[in-house]
């Protein structure tokens, strides 16, 4: 069973207090890109794999998606969802992504963003969503980049020189990652960046576009303290089709 990090109290708070938490979508400064990845999701039906606070699936369903299921392991997420979120044409349920069960060929998009690197064994989740997904569905996602799961000790350095730098060690070490974000003890999964598009191809999909995220001009002028997402990928976001 995955971790339930984000049901302890204190990783809730500290969480809720995030600007993505607050903003919703528009605090994620990857969304504007994850967005382009996506089909145009009216009259589709839409599965959220880690939907968390439901910002994306109220997104999907002002967009005239015709059904969006939100699907997290946290009670805490899915009560403040539930209370964010109004109609019948959105349904959270708890599930966790480790033994995901989807009836076959029941949506046209599979989202997920930020969750799939809390997940253990990639394979049978990926088995799962291409059968869930109809014949030309899509597969959308976002997950930390290898590059900055990869380190045992994920923070800047300073160089010899006095600049910023981020270590890449252990990056061919695939597996498990405890990491001190919010809270102690936060268990995540590296794997490199061709077990991950590797894995998609081997279970049937076709890789549609691959984003080592980074953040635009505009973003940057709006935002100087992105500069440093410049120096490394924080973000990878993927588009696949069944």
């Amino acid at each position: 069973m995955s971790q339930n990090i984000y049901d302890d109290p204190s990783f809730f708070e500290s969480y809720s207090q995030l600007a993505r938490s607050l903003k919703g979508l528009a605090g994620a400064p990857e969304w504007p890109a994850l967005r382009a990845l996506l089909p145009d999701v009216k009259d589709l039906r839409v599965v959220d794999l880690g939907c968390g606070f439901g910002w994306f699936c109220r997104w999907a369903r002002k967009n005239d998606a015709a059904h969006v299921l939100g699907l997290d392991l946290s009670e805490k997420m899915l009560t403040r969802a539930k209370a964010e979120t109004s109609g019948d044409a959105i349904t959270y349920q708890q599930a966790d992504l480790e033994r995901l069960v989807l009836p076959e060929g029941a949506f046209d998009l599979a989202f997920s963003s930020l969750a799939i690197h809390y997940v253990e064994e990639l394979e049978p989740l990926l088995a799962t969503v291409h059968r869930g997904l109809t014949p030309g569905g899509w597969f959308v996602f976002s997950i930390e980049h290898p590059i900055f799961m990869a380190s045992r000790q994920p923070e800047w350095m300073t160089g010899p020189e006095g600049h910023r730098t981020w270590p890449v060690d252990s990056y061919q070490l695939e597996g498990k990652r405890t990491t001190h974000w919010l809270a102690e003890e936060v268990v995540k999964y590296h794997r490199t960046l061709g077990t991950t598009l590797n894995a998609l191809l081997e279970q049937g999909f076709t890789l549609r576009h691959i984003e080592e995220w980074g953040p635009t001009d505009a973003q940057l002028s709006a935002h100087p303290e992105l500069a440093e997402e410049r120096d490394r990928p924080m973000f990878l976001l993927v588009s696949a089709q069944r």
